[in-house]
């Protein structure tokens, strides 16, 4: 889950049997058979709610629908159908909300294109998140589950879906359980379903898991995955904002996008965005992992540097060496720019991408030419084979990653091939996956981290 140490022990055949952690079958059993995690296997941890939203405020004590009532739960819902769909539209255009999976796409414009459409429409809520690195949706639907039912709810009540897929990564078991356990209970007390709080709205959400692969991210993909179909990605365009699950209309937003979706409708577009900067409204979570001493997920407003996130994590373990931004899909950055402001713009500026708010420390104990080779090798595994360039591509670069490591002398050759495969990833790959699976490397080799640079 990142934010620990090893889960398991893969014993090497013929090795001596070793104990990781004490475990007796009867634990096990429990463990298992829990809808929640135990005290002692708990999941990641929230540890700070910093901005005025709160997005961990109910993390930090799993959540009852009672308890998420009481604090003004579904509030949010009676006032969106109060006040009407293009009421709604509107607040979500002013917060200048952007997508907290990676894209940073503006979630109006989205909420705009598919309110346009006439006819059946469908929202998704991407919980397939399956960035190394990234543990903040699971946070949020352990814990909080009841304001991404709310959000998804609000949502198809704007664009006029009356149907949602919830699609949850299949290694996420308790937040199955409990996302099930919470839609039962919401649909009990008729806030989900057929004449919604008396209003003649209905909107009904399915959850879907996840089929195993980093791939079923991608939204194209995670369409085919729902519909029955090998999860490939789709040719684009056309967008699923105009053509997108079983080929209707689909707004399609992450765990986090959505769950500031309550907190918006009851303050307003504009107090939201009043919090970070111009280009970069809101909370961002962050998870932070790695050689720090306090791993865990972390909510800050928009345009707070990595040396604060270091230090809400208790600081590194020891020198640091390198900061992973954006997961094995991000890039590289030395101790000189710990003080980088986690913006949009900002990261943009200096051509590396924030992703989905992963911050992995790596101090100098590691060796991180391993660590790339490892990032190398994982798009290779995990490339759906459909496109040339990225099926091939992968594979290519971690082979040469691999005689990098072990060439002595001139490094030309390797050096020109990365090149080349880079280009041809990021220009060639039908998707995200392979566009991006270059980019870690790349930074490495930039910032001197691995090969000779020169």
């Amino acid at each position: 889950q990142c934010d620990k140490g090893s889960a398991a022990f893969v014993q090497v055949a013929g090795g001596d049997d070793r104990v990781v952690a004490p475990a007796g079958v009867e634990q096990i059993i429990e463990i298992l058979r829990s809808p929640r995690p135990l005290d002692n296997v708990a999941g990641p941890a929230p540890r700070q709610s910093e901005t005025a939203a709160s997005l961990l405020a109910r993390a930090e004590s799993q959540s009852t629908l009672g308890g998420y009532r009481a604090e003004g739960g579904f509030e949010a819902l009676a006032t969106a159908i109060s006040q009407g769909p293009e009421w709604v539209v509107e607040q979500v255009v002013a917060s200048g909300l952007r997508g907290r999976g990676g894209a940073a796409f503006p979630a109006g414009i989205k909420w705009e294109s598919v309110a346009a459409h006439d006819g059946t429409k469908f929202v998704v809520c991407n919980a397939d998140e399956s960035e190394p690195g990234t543990f903040k949706d699971r946070v949020l639907l352990e814990n909080d589950p009841y304001a991404i039912i709310e959000a998804m709810t609000i949502a198809g009540f704007a664009v006029g879906a009356e149907r949602g897929y919830l699609y949850i990564r299949d290694e996420y078991p308790v937040a199955l359980r409990i996302i099930t356990e919470a839609l039962a209970a919401v649909r009990a007390e008729g806030l989900l379903g057929n004449d919604i709080l008396s209003s003649g709205c209905t909107f009904e959400i399915e959850t879907r898991r996840g089929a195993g692969a980093y791939i079923c991210g991608e939204e194209t993909a995670l369409f085919n995955s729902v519909e029955g179909y090998r999860p490939e990605p789709r040719q684009k365009p056309p967008f699923p904002t105009d053509e997108g699950l079983f080929g209707r209309p689909t707004l399609v937003n992450n765990v986090e996008t959505l769950a500031n979706i309550p907190w918006i409708i009851r303050k307003g577009g504009e107090a939201f965005a009043s919090i970070g900067t111009d280009e970069s409204t809101g909370p961002k979570l962050f998870c932070v992992s790695g050689n720090v001493l306090e791993p865990g997920v972390f909510e800050v407003p928009f345009g707070a540097t990595v040396r604060d996130l270091v230090s809400l994590a208790g600081g590194p373990t020891s020198d640091i060496a390198a900061v992973l931004i954006g997961g094995a899909a991000g890039a590289f950055i030395l101790p000189d720019d710990l003080d980088l402001p986690l913006t949009f713009e900002a990261t943009r500026a200096r051509g590396i991408g924030l992703g989905s708010g992963v911050v992995i420390v790596f101090d100098s104990s590691v060796d991180l030419v391993e660590i790339v080779n490892r990032i190398a090798e994982f798009f290779a595994d995990e490339s759906c084979g459909l496109c040339i360039p990225c099926r091939a591509g992968t594979v290519r670069q971690s082979e040469s990653l691999v005689r990098l490591a072990s060439a002595g002398g001139d490094h030309t050759q390797e050096l020109t091939i990365l090149g080349e495969l880079d280009l041809a990833l990021r220009e060639g790959s039908l998707c995200g996956l392979g566009q991006a699976a270059s980019a870690a490397v790349q930074s490495a080799l930039a910032l001197g981290l691995i090969g000779d640079s020169t």
